[in-house]
């Protein structure tokens, strides 16, 4: 199963099966200008929360692809009021597909949509794709629940983890987030894109390193093997 990284806060993954994007926000984000929208393939699209810098694209890759949108009650029927195809979960929930289980579990953010409607608890998601568990924690603060979350499908083999501080945990809490469920493996979200969330990159791997982490920064427009991490 490979993951791809699209900016910010946006990644692709592609299953034996299937293909899922999450929280997409490239057409906005300079850092990702060579990034080609309409290419990005999706029968899925995953959304944490309903921040503009997560849901920006959401409509055109539903169009290109006919995909299917994923996300709590309120966004899934904000969605579905403009004629998308969607699934309607709350935190705690499980969906099942091809490619394995997407849980709904808890993040601490704030999330409503651009024009003010409210949008519901902000998530983040635990899956287990093709035998890998992958955790993508969403725009998060560090959590006691991050615990429990080996319980569910057992070890964690990569997280997905904000850094950049300021709106979301950074660097230390993500450290800590990372023991919290036992993970080696940390891929960076959520930096550089905006001035308040830039991150010197070789000091924080120094410091994941310090506390036997691994942190990956992916380039954008990047992809990598989950069997890799192990």
């Amino acid at each position: 199963m490979e993951i791809t990284y699209y900016g910010h806060a946006c990644f692709g993954f592609k299953t034996s099966s299937s293909t899922v994007v999450v929280d997409p926000f490239i057409s906005g984000n300079e850092l990702a200008k060579n990034i080609d929208v309409n290419g990005i393939k999706a029968e899925y699209i995953l959304l944490t929360h309903a921040h503009y810098d997560h849901i920006l694209d959401v409509e055109i890759i539903a169009k290109n692809n006919d995909a299917t949108i994923l996300a709590n009650a309120e966004i899934a029927s904000y969605y579905e009021k403009l004629g998308y195809k969607v699934i309607s979960m709350n935190i705690g929930g499980v969906k099942r597909f091809d490619f394995g289980r997407i849980k709904m579990v808890s993040a601490v953010h704030s999330s409503s949509f651009p024009d003010g409607t409210y949008g519901g608890l902000a998530c983040g998601f635990l899956m287990k794709m093709d035998g890998k568990v992958i955790y993508l924690s969403g725009d998060t603060a560090l959590t006691i629940d991050m615990k429990t979350l080996p319980y569910v499908y057992g070890y964690i083999n990569v997280a997905i983890l904000p850094i950049g501080n300021t709106y979301t945990m950074g660097i230390h809490d993500a450290i800590v987030a990372a023991k919290f469920t036992g993970t080696r493996n940390v891929i960076a979200s959520h930096y550089d894109t905006f001035p308040p969330i830039k991150v010197n990159k070789e000091k924080a791997q120094q410091m994941f390193l310090a506390e036997e982490k691994h942190l990956t920064f992916l380039s954008i427009g990047g992809t990598l093997d989950v069997n890799t991490f192990v």
